[in-house]
């Protein structure tokens, strides 16, 4: 489902400074693409970034046109997409005064799979994270249908790896944790995990910009592979050490414990911690079922995990 290049939309990327905002940047290399954002990225031609603050929600919104792809907090994009749509609409105020109305032609935004997976939790912060993204996602999907335009709005789990200069904060932090210990306890029993790589969900995002039709409104997005928790760990392990054999990490031993003991041991977390307390417990949790990525690239299903990873 390749475009030509004189029929590839134009990109204005907002998040280049996350794993998977750089690497759709190396993704997109020769296509129009404009990163909008507070800084501009390291080496990246300055007439190809516009200074913007989501946060300013102050600021008059600039006329945008293209495809807005974006992997930044999706609870400051939806607001802005919304003013954006309705200050630069056809006829609006922006259009009384001589001002071109939008020139959106699609927007592919990044929310997460914790919509989902957390959608029960008992800590007040996931029950609130939960609550956020719901309404961004509502508020954004609303914004794009009143403007006659597509909106995909992606919920990737459990996203590692690096691209550029930036790395995750989630498998990192455990290959971290494991070169610092000597031993991990986990549950006899893990469940599921579908790690997707930063360059994984950046190709998937690069796709629905040109291909909005090869995916849903809303879509639950995962790695190529379906692996347990302990499993998952061990891979990263071996990973470690084929990158360098003296790495602490691959030394680290994982203690299987029964369920009782593990709970037991847990448990202090509950009045000191609770949001750790309930990520603990999820080490049991089946998080997997999501959408392969390979299944939207056309792709050979990769193995996990895919390099290069980060190290924090």
């Amino acid at each position: 489902m390749t475009l030509k290049r004189s029929e590839a939309p134009l990109i204005k990327l907002f998040g280049a400074s996350t794993p998977s905002g750089a690497a759709f940047l190396e993704a997109a290399i020769g296509r129009d693409v404009t990163v909008v954002g507070r800084q501009c990225p390291l080496g990246w031609p300055q007439e190809q970034f516009l200074p913007l603050d989501l946060t300013d929600t102050a600021a008059p919104t600039p006329t945008l046109d293209g495809v807005l792809v974006s992997f930044a907090p999706l609870w400051h994009l939806a607001p802005f997409v919304a003013n954006l749509l309705r200050d630069h609409q056809v006829g609006g105020p922006q259009k009384r005064h001589g001002q071109k109305h939008h020139g959106l032609t699609g927007v592919v935004a990044c929310s997460s799979s914790s919509v989902v997976t957390k959608r029960f939790a008992a800590n007040n912060f996931d029950r609130a994270l939960v609550r956020r993204l719901e309404q961004a996602e509502d508020a954004l999907e609303q914004a794009c249908q009143n403007a006659a335009i597509p909106c995909r709005i992606l919920r990737p789990t459990l996203i590692y790896g690096q691209a550029g200069g930036y790395g995750d904060r989630n498998l990192s932090v455990l290959i971290n944790a494991m070169g610092r210990l000597p031993l991990l306890p986990i549950p006899s029993h893990t469940g599921l995990r579908q790690p997707i790589h930063a360059k994984q969900l950046a190709g998937v995002a690069l796709l629905l910009a040109d291909h909005p039709e090869a995916a849903p409104s809303r879509l639950n997005l995962g790695g190529d592979e379906s692996l347990s928790y302990g499993t998952m760990l061990r891979r990263l392990q071996a990973a470690a050490q084929a990158q360098n054999p003296r790495d602490p990490a691959s030394r680290c031993h994982l203690l299987p414990l029964p369920m009782r003991l593990f709970h037991l041991l847990a448990a202090p977390l509950l009045p000191l911690a609770p949001k750790h307390f309930e990520a603990v417990l999820r080490i049991e949790a089946d998080l997997a079922g999501f959408t392969p990525a390979h299944s939207l690239l056309g792709t050979e299903p990769q193995p996990f995990p895919m390099p290069p990873l980060a190290r924090r």
